[in-house]
């Protein structure tokens, strides 16, 4: 198994893309915690991954709560003994172009895909530097990479890959890997209330891509996987672009 013997935090892992992930995750072999503030849909995604032979514990994170991301943390420690992965796979989207941005949406979204990237990153170098080293995935988007119409969006996702590239370059040394993931538009319950709730919109959204499909959460998890496992030893500060081809065009 590709994670066997890893403990592994993967913020926003109650429901979609990362609830995808920690099953994924547990399957391979990992000890998996998952931290998220939607405790009902979190304690299901727990029971399903313990109930098929995995093991999984579930935390209440507001990932823009300094001490949540150290109490989650503690309890991947105190429960497994050391922490090796971190997913920070938490986020939300809001599309609005800049004079219809308000402040307030724009501190919501950069406090959430930003600052809460931010300090997950900063939590769990202690416990990766104690267990010798360590990986860290950053789900960041195709946002972060060209321009739209998503101001604050773009913004929180553009912070992503950057910060991704400065952690990787500070803790190489110590065996702290840090990588980013840019998915094109992917299927989840974020996604689906902004323009995939609708034929017309899933067709526009499908036409993007020159593979002429919408992504599924697995799409991403395969890669994740990949960037969190011992087969990527050898990258760090890297962009794993999973769009369906979009920006090739």
């Amino acid at each position: 198994m590709r994670l066997e013997g890893k403990v592994a935090l993967i913020s926003g892992g109650a429901r979609g893309m990362g609830a995808t992930e920690a099953k994924m995750f547990a399957r391979e072999g990992a000890k998996v915690v998952i931290g998220d503030v939607l405790e009902e849909e979190g304690r299901k995604t727990e029971a399903e991954i313990n109930e098929t032979g995995g093991e999984c514990i579930f935390v209440r994170l507001d990932v823009t709560d300094e001490s949540q991301w150290l109490n989650a943390v503690s309890e991947a420690e105190s429960r497994y003994g050391k922490l090796d992965i971190l997913v920070n796979n938490a986020g939300i989207a809001r599309i609005s172009n800049v004079e219809e941005t308000s402040e307030s949406e724009w501190d919501l979204v950069m406090g959430i895909n930003a600052k809460g990237v931010f300090l997950g990153t900063k939590a769990v170098i202690p416990a990766m530097r104690r267990s010798g080293g360590g990986s860290i995935v950053n789900i960041s988007s195709i946002a972060g990479l060209v321009g739209g119409k998503t101001t604050a969006y773009a913004a929180s996702k553009g912070a992503v890959r950057l910060l991704t590239k400065s952690t990787a370059i500070q803790y190489a040394a110590e065996g702290i890997r840090a990588n980013s993931v840019h998915p094109g538009v992917i299927e989840s319950p974020m996604t689906l209330p902004l323009y995939l709730d609708t034929m017309e919109g899933r067709e526009q959204a499908a036409a993007r891509h020159p593979m002429a499909r919408i992504g599924q959460p697995e799409d991403i998890s395969y890669g994740v996987l990949f960037l969190a496992s011992d087969e990527s030893s050898f990258m760090t500060g890297s962009e794993l672009v999973i769009d369906g081809g979009l920006t090739a065009q």
